[in-house]
């Protein structure tokens, strides 16, 4: 969950009058993306996986002030196949 403080929400206000990027926000939500990302990676970790497989992120706006970023995923085990197969000939 993350919100603006009031200095941010108003600089960010000003900004949308001539339109084009908030840049504000666009930093909160990357910063808020990357949390996401790391806890996951932190929880798939605690759980002994060593990778997480399909990221995704899903948001949503709670009174137009907060955004919340969740990132989510399926916590796999991956190990190296040491199994030798012969190559096969074609002849």
């Amino acid at each position: 969950m993350r919100s603006r403080g009031i200095g941010g929400n108003i600089v960010a206000g000003l900004r949308t009058i001539p339109g084009g990027e908030i840049t504000e926000y666009t930093q909160m939500l990357d910063q808020a993306r990357y949390e996401a990302l790391a806890r996951l990676m932190q929880h798939a970790k605690s759980l002994g996986a060593n990778a997480v497989i399909s990221a995704r992120f899903d948001s949503s706006e709670i009174d137009q002030t907060m955004s919340e970023i969740l990132a989510y995923g399926t916590a796999v085990v991956i190990a190296k196949d040491d199994s030798q197969t012969q190559p096969v000939s074609l002849k």
